[in-house]
């Protein structure tokens, strides 16, 4: 097959390299699963090789793929982000801040996009999967993200601190510590706890999910997750626990699961990160809350 590749062709190989699910693929293109392996398979003719490996357990990029994907999605996002600005412009939107979040969006960060806000400006949200909190930033999909701390990534800046929180911990209504008005960290060695998975950078990971207590003892790992829903989810079918905190407890209430708060743990804490060079967000980071 001769010609380049054609643009659907493209996106359907990057959000596919993303979910590696041929059915999420589907869904989030609004196309058939079988769409999918069409336009799959004409990329493949074009590029004269397998891009992915499947067979009824996993969906694997190849190394072929893998270099198409990682010279692929850079260009891709530029080209949208080109294709989005001149949309905007022709709007009269001059500043377009592409804000990512974790989780959910809370009354103090919704009055700081709608502060932000003005004739010309406006805020586009994005939400992050857990699992990668700082994928987006890195492929510049995202000017500033709001993300669970701590970061200590190359080529990003903590540019604000808040929304400092007590931590609770997740755990089904059936397990004892359900029953408990707190529970001491050093207490999580009889609970395995549900972390973020993979790319998430392993000092994150432990971060949301120790693998000590503060005196050293060591936490059991749960299973490894890429969505909180997918956490509460476990936590519910008696998988284990999860660490979450204060306010974000308060946006899961479900019948099948308590919120316990833990003491001896170090709060959790919002964090407004930005690429560096990049804008900088400093007036979006002021409208911030200050806890």
């Amino acid at each position: 097959m001769t010609g380049g590749p054609e643009l659907r062709e493209l996106e359907c190989f990057l959000v596919l390299a993303e979910e590696l699910h041929f059915g999420r693929t589907g869904e989030r293109l609004r196309v058939s699963q079988s769409r999918v392996s069409q336009l799959l398979a004409v990329l493949e003719r074009r590029v004269g090789g397998r891009l992915v490996d499947r067979t009824s357990r996993r969906v694997a990029l190849t190394p072929l793929g893998e270099q198409l994907l990682a010279g692929v999605r850079p260009a891709y996002a530029a080209l949208r982000q080109a294709v989005a600005e001149t949309r905007e412009a022709a709007r009269g939107v001059r500043d377009v801040l592409r804000l990512g979040f974790q989780g959910h969006v809370d009354a103090g960060i919704a009055a700081a996009v709608n502060a932000y806000q003005a004739p010309g400006r406006r805020v586009d949200l994005t939400e992050l999967p857990l699992s990668d909190p700082f994928g987006a930033l890195h492929r510049a999909e995202v000017d500033a993200a709001i993300v669970l701390l701590p970061v200590r990534e190359p080529g990003l800046v903590l540019r604000r601190v808040f929304s400092r929180q007590q931590q609770t911990v997740a755990v089904s209504v059936r397990h004892p510590f359900a029953a408990r008005p707190a529970v001491d960290a050093e207490q999580l060695v009889q609970l395995p706890l549900v972390g973020p998975a993979a790319p998430a950078p392993e000092y994150w990971r432990t971060a949301q999910a120790p693998v000590v207590t503060p005196d050293g003892r060591p936490i059991p790992p749960g299973p490894a997750v890429s969505t909180l829903q997918e956490g509460i989810a476990l936590v519910a079918a008696g998988r284990g626990g999860m660490l979450v905190c204060r306010r974000t407890a308060g946006f899961q209430v479900r019948p099948d699961v308590a919120f316990v708060p833990v003491t001896g743990l170090p709060e959790s804490a919002l964090g407004l990160v930005v690429r560096s060079p990049g804008p900088d967000a400093r007036d979006f980071a002021a409208a911030l809350p200050a806890t």
